[in-house]
């Protein structure tokens, strides 16, 4: 469905104007030449699978040129991040009971998945990289020549004490 169309006529502009400027407004987002948080970056690089190989890819980030190799890896692990939160977002059960773990209401919760699904890689910030990102991802590496990612997922398995519960 064309949203521009009603929103065009609401806004009262040009028929051409809100599309163009979206179109602007994206091709801007793509060619950020932003880096993400350094923390991030930090965060990733020790979920990386192996460390020496971690070492020598965080100098190729540190790099002037390392820009867009840091944004295909820390892009890619927030795909991944946001495709768990989008399962989790259709689990309302599920989000009660984050939700009274974490001592905030099932709202609260709900605006906190849905703001993280919003995040960038620029924008992606230290906490949501604790709260997201390294729960659900194992490890990660790369193939520098080809940006080809191989990420080891998280178990779904219950902690010990929910398999204690689970047993009774």
């Amino acid at each position: 469905m064309d949203v521009y169309a009603p929103m065009t006529k609401f806004l009262k502009l040009h028929r051409n104007d809100l599309p163009t400027c979206a179109k602007a407004e994206r091709d801007g987002e793509t060619k950020s030449k932003r880096r993400p948080h350094p923390e991030i970056r930090d965060q990733f690089l020790a979920l990386h699978l192996d460390q020496a190989r971690a070492r020598l890819l965080a100098r190729r980030l540190a790099r002037k040129d390392g820009v867009m190799l840091e944004r295909v890896v820390v892009g890619r692990l927030l795909e991944v991040a946001q495709g768990f939160v989008r399962r989790q977002l259709d689990d309302d059960v599920g989000i009660r009971i984050a939700a009274s773990r974490d001592g905030c209401t099932y709202l609260e919760m709900r605006m906190k998945l849905m703001e993280f699904l919003d995040a960038t890689p620029e924008g992606l910030t230290p906490e949501d990289g604790e709260e997201f990102v390294r729960p659900r991802i194992a490890g990660w590496d790369i193939d520098l020549d080809t940006h080809a990612m191989r990420i080891v997922l998280r178990s779904q398995d219950p902690a010990p004490r929910q398999v204690r519960a689970l047993s009774i």
